[in-house]
């Protein structure tokens, strides 16, 4: 019997390829290779699947370039520096005997609103990690002037992204946990009438909240110091805000996101994110708040930012339909199943490890859990975990890994607002903080529900 397998290879390989520095996007290409090669799926079998792959995230890709651009055309316009000046203005206008309270203060109610808003980004308002470039980079100067730890601010948008998802069935929570989640699993022979799947990802959900404490009050609590820079690649002048830009950015905003919130419920399958970032530059050049012959340095700044989130995302699809070609997750579950037996606390244990370790891989829960859901519910049914407890089960298994994954689109948008001004890497500040402080405790709260369930 041997734990030697070709998907715990290649993401052993991409993890260790990304934290020795190498790009992402190299380690997932060199990851995949691996894999392949060692499920023995020869090169150009290889190579086929994992191009194949590359086309599933072009779209997405093109998305975000165009959501940066529109970052930018609002940066443009001067609205994020107005909130930004007025938060400065609040800090400089305190007496120095009452200025650490008011830092104080003013960092939790940055840190509450940035929760809040990637909370809402996943139900509300459901544009996943749209809100990122838009409202962190203006941010950034604030956030330097209070001292907060980035590293702390990537763990909250982690956790209000994460979470809500898979504790919530509202926007993307009922797409995860009743469309994938609880589909699979009858689509696999399981019964799930009538299990509440919030009481279901409850007690998971509680050791996401117990890593969100742990990082908001012990690791990041002491202040870090990062230097004023302008946006990275940024060749946009300072702007002066006045009223008619404000006004007409509002427009734009609500504009961009209205039509995000028709395309989720109306169930179109029109991308919105695209759209929506279409429509948003549109208003921007015709109300003439982005002057036409300044519209191509705004427009290749802000895809600039975002160039690396679409890359990645696209190598990561890559890197997925090679997994899913070699067939080596079955075969992994199978020799758990095996080494475990009949042990269901070692067998649940394994089971969450192995869903860490593919998601980890892919970047997304979304597309892990039809992976592992065929398979995991009869396993559990076999081991005699209740239906409620196998829920639990496979829903962690599924949304481990996606904090702390460098391809997640979770981590990948928190280093896109966070490093726009080149001082916050994606390894060390945004995956490794948030690994450590979601995956371990998240493991352990769904092994708990398994057992308690």
């Amino acid at each position: 019997m041997s734990f030697v397998n070709a998907v715990v290879i290649a993401v052993a390989v991409m993890l260790l390829l990304a934290l020795l520095r190498v790009h992402v996007v190299i380690a997932l290409f060199i990851g995949a290779l691996v894999g392949g090669l060692m499920a023995g799926m020869g090169l150009e079998a290889t190579m086929v699947a994992f191009q194949s792959g590359l086309g599933d995230g072009a779209r997405i890709a093109l998305s975000y370039a165009l959501l940066g651009a529109f970052a930018m055309a609002v940066a443009a316009s001067g609205l994020p520096k107005a909130l930004a000046d007025t938060l400065i203005r609040k800090l400089d206008a305190e007496a120095d005997g009452a200025s650490q309270k008011v830092v104080t203060a003013t960092s939790y109610v940055l840190i509450a609103g940035t929760l809040a808003m990637s909370i809402m980004s996943q139900n509300l308002i459901p544009v996943h990690i749209a809100f990122i470039p838009l409202l962190i980079p203006p941010l950034l100067t604030v956030m330097n002037r209070l001292h907060l730890d980035r590293r702390l601010i990537a763990c909250v948008l982690t956790f209000g992204l994460v979470t809500t998802y898979m504790t919530l069935p509202v926007g993307f929570g009922k797409i995860f946990l009743e469309d994938i989640l609880l589909a699979n699993i009858e689509r696999a022979g399981v019964d799930t009438s009538g299990v509440n799947i919030v009481q279901a990802m409850a007690l998971p959900a509680l050791g996401m909240v117990a890593g969100l404490l742990i990082a908001v009050f012990i690791s990041y609590r002491k202040p870090r110091h990062y230097e004023d820079r302008p946006i990275a690649g940024g060749r946009i002048v300072e702007p002066t805000p006045t009223r008619y830009n404000l006004v007409m950015s509002l427009i734009a905003i609500v504009a961009t996101f209205a039509i995000q919130l028709i395309v989720q419920f109306t169930g179109s399958e029109a991308d919105g994110l695209l759209l929506g970032s279409l429509v948003g530059l549109g208003i921007f050049l015709i109300s003439g708040v982005v002057q036409w012959n300044k519209a191509d340095d705004v427009f290749t700044s802000g895809m600039r930012m975002m160039a690396l989130i679409g890359f990645v995302m696209i190598s990561a699809q890559g890197f997925a339909a090679v997994i899913n070609e070699s067939g080596q997750v079955e075969p992994l579950v199978a020799v758990v199943q095996e080494f475990f037996g009949d042990n269901r606390a070692l067998a649940a244990l394994a089971m969450l490890v192995v869903g860490l370790i593919v998601t980890m891989g892919i970047g997304s829960s979304f597309s892990t859990l039809p992976i592992i859901a065929a398979i995991y519910a009869p396993l559990a049914m076999s081991l005699d975990f209740s239906v409620l407890a196998t829920v639990a089960l496979i829903g962690t298994a599924g949304a481990l890994g996606d904090a702390g994954s460098p391809a997640s689109d979770s981590t990948l948008g928190s280093t896109a607002g966070l490093a726009a001004d080149g001082q916050h890497d994606h390894m060390r500040d945004t995956v490794i903080p948030t690994f450590l402080h979601y995956n371990i405790p998240l493991t352990a709260a769904g092994w708990v529900a398994a057992m308690v369930l």
